[in-house]
């Protein structure tokens, strides 16, 4: 008991200080300043018997690798990846110093809580107990803390992949985005993210005619179109695609046959999603079954009694896995229909969707061990509707999977409100779960 208090306490204190290291990613190559918090883990690290080592993709823009050497080349390799930038936030909407790192009554607060310091840091916390403890296993065990994952990954996990492929090497991955208990009645489910969508960001430029704007009849006004290009790409709704995944996370939640019927048959899901009261379920399931766009900036106009020549649109589209490029070219121009011709697109970001398979040793340990955590509890291959740096591994067809152990004092439905949202925080309980979680694993799957 007095170890798992220790556990708690130095899982806690950790992330407390990568919060408060504010390594926010605008998405600039001169913003993250993660070397902060590779200083900190580096120091974090230090005299623990744990190999480390620094990776600079731009100045400011830092990684770091830590191990721990099998004793057998042919044993399985594992990687525990998290990041430490996290998004930007608007203060106003805190009810607590979002860069405070604040502990109450056995909860942190900050940016980052959730999003994934949490599991950056109870992945450090196991690797320095195991190290610490003389641990030498047969497969290697990687610890890796990158930059830039909530960019793309450009100055992270992407250039080490492409730059140092020797140093994070693996036969299997884990990161974000899993294993928050949701409660049904068999017991409650576990979810091990096995895939994720392609991100196919767009830049669209509607053209019009300038003039003056006391004069606005029958004048070719480019945001007067831009506002029916972004209401048809708001309403296009393409086709429903049913994968194995999800078919069988939906069946796992027990929902009941009706429910179940109406999320997992193609021609009843939009129906369906759409009188759902409960909304995250219904915006997970809707992601989860189709290619979305969202018109999420728009910049236009020069001055108010100008009619504007010019107006830009980005459009976030999420790709499902099998959805190619082209085909997403080709659903924006079936939204956009007569006014195709009207908008200029340039590709942002193009990415590929990824799935690994959940039918390995890894999975297989994972359910060994969090079945010992957390009794009655049951681990269930999911996909995550957000972007993470597993993609750059999946893509090279290693097994990268999401996951995780949250306690249950946070309800699963809050979950998905703090990613990106006000309010972040985790419970120390949590913490304590996750780094017994990682260490377990570790002596399960390498030893």
């Amino acid at each position: 008991m007095r170890d798992e208090q220790s556990i708690e306490t130095e899982a806690t204190e950790l992330l407390r200080t990568l919060i408060r290291n504010q390594c926010v990613n605008d998405g600039t190559v001169a913003s993250g300043h993660e070397t902060r918090s590779v200083s900190a883990l580096e120091a974090y690290f230090n005299g623990a018997g744990v190999a480390c080592e620094r990776y600079t993709s731009e100045p400011g823009r830092e990684s770091l690798i830590a191990r721990i050497e099998g004793s057998d080349p042919t044993a399985p390799r594992l990687l525990l990846m998290g990041h430490t930038d996290v998004v930007p936030v608007s203060p106003e909407g805190w009810r607590r110093d979002p860069f405070g790192g604040e502990l109450v009554d056995g909860v942190v607060w900050g940016r980052g809580a959730i999003d994934m310091l949490n599991l950056t840091t109870t992945m450090a916390v196991a690797t320095r107990r195991l190290a610490r403890d003389g641990f030498r296993p047969r497969g290697t065990l990687i610890y890796l803390a990158v930059a830039d994952e909530e960019a793309g990954g450009t100055y992270g996990a992407g250039y080490l992949v492409d730059r140092r492929p020797e140093m994070v090497k693996a036969d299997y991955v884990i990161t974000e985005s899993g294993g928050v208990p949701i409660p049904t009645g068999k017991g409650h489910l576990l979810g091990v993210t096995v895939g994720e969508k392609g991100a196919n960001w767009r830049h669209l430029t509607v053209a019009g005619t300038p003039g003056h704007g006391s004069r606005p009849f029958r004048t070719d006004n480019a945001l007067v179109t831009a506002a029916e290009v972004v209401r048809r790409i708001a309403a296009y709704q393409p086709k429903t695609r049913i994968l194995d995944v999800w078919r069988e996370y939906v069946r796992a939640m027990d929902l009941g046959p009706e429910l179940t019927r109406g999320l997992t048959e193609p021609e009843r899901v939009l129906e369906t999603v759409r009188g759902m009261d409960n909304l995250a379920l219904a915006r997970e399931a809707h992601a989860c079954t189709h290619t979305t766009f969202s018109p999420n900036v728009i910049h236009g106009g020069v001055k108010t009694n100008v009619i504007p020549d010019r107006v830009e649109i980005d459009v976030d589209i999420r790709a499902l896995p099998g959805v190619t490029s082209e085909d997403v070219d080709a659903m924006l121009a079936e939204a956009l229909g007569d006014l195709a011709p009207r908008v200029t697109i340039r590709r942002g970001r193009g990415q590929s969707g990824s799935l690994s398979t959940h039918d390995t040793p890894l999975v297989a340990a994972m359910e060994r061990v969090t079945s010992r955590l957390m009794p009655g509890s049951r681990v269930v291959p999911k996909m995550t509707t957000g972007g993470t740096d597993a993609k750059f591994w999946r893509w090279q067809g290693v097994p990268a999977y999401g996951f995780g152990l949250q306690s249950l004092r946070i309800p699963y439905t809050e979950y998905p409100l703090m990613f990106h949202g006000h309010n972040e925080r985790v419970d120390t309980e949590s913490l304590k779960l996750s780094t017994m979680m990682w260490e377990t694993l570790a002596r399960d799957f390498l030893a």
